[in-house]
């Protein structure tokens, strides 16, 4: 049963950040960003993976810069290339880069662990139950 309900709660938490990204998609304001940066991350196993720093400009002329949570190696980007993205007009933080893994990262982990806690807990609780 406890499978069951922490599926159950983390494929919620993955709707959410769904129809948060939709929210953002449907009202947010797209713009092309620039890779300002790309930040060196020591690898357990001796290497380094590379996570991309991008800067843009709101309608004021504000200047904000969003860190990727994806981290590679080689990087993903080089310093210099331009990507889209889109932020909230009345909270510029709130930005994403125009991409499936940068518009539904949370979405697709979440749903990919909830998945089999939902089947396997439900499984048990029907085999419990004698469905």
């Amino acid at each position: 049963m406890g499978l069951l309900c922490l599926g159950v709660i983390l494929l919620y938490y993955a709707y959410q950040q769904y129809t948060k990204t939709t929210k953002l998609m449907s009202h947010g304001v797209k713009t092309t960003a620039t890779v300002s940066d790309l930040i060196q991350i020591n690898s357990d196993d001796g290497g380094y993976t590379y996570k991309a720093v991008f800067e843009f400009m709101d309608y004021d002329q504000n200047s904000y810069q969003l860190t990727s949570n994806v981290r590679s190696n080689p990087p993903m980007h080089k310093l210099g290339d331009r990507v889209k993205v889109i932020y909230n007009a009345k909270d510029p933080e709130e930005v994403k880069v125009v991409s499936f893994w940068g518009l539904y990262q949370w979405s697709v982990i979440l749903s990919c662990i909830a998945c089999p806690l939902i089947i396997i807990g439900g499984g048990y609780l029907m085999y419990a139950r004698g469905l």
